[in-house]
């Protein structure tokens, strides 16, 4: 029986596989001139927990990284999932959670 870390991992695992793969098929589209997936898109799957998978494909795929506007909501949404967690930590040691 999986816990609620383990689906919340889970999850997490499904949207950053998923950021990654819309990075990099945007990236694809960059290069050919194609229609780009929208930064609101790639930001929402970062929000729903995907930034992982987004911060390996832009330093992997070397893209959306000089952007300052994505740059910023990014590390926006990265702080936010990170004291949410520091949170919930915090209430599952203290019993709370």
């Amino acid at each position: 029986m999986l816990t609620w870390i383990g689906l919340i991992a889970a999850w997490h695992a499904l949207a950053s596989l998923t950021s990654a793969l819309l990075l990099w098929i945007d990236k694809r589209r960059a290069r050919a001139g194609g229609r780009r997936i929208p930064e609101s898109r790639l930001h929402l799957v970062e929000l729903a927990g995907g930034w992982p998978g987004s911060l390996w494909a832009r330093r992997r795929l070397r893209h959306k990284t000089a952007k300052r506007p994505y740059r910023v909501t990014f590390g926006l949404i990265v702080s936010l999932h990170l004291i949410l967690w520091a949170v919930a930590i915090g209430l599952a040691v203290s019993g709370r959670l």
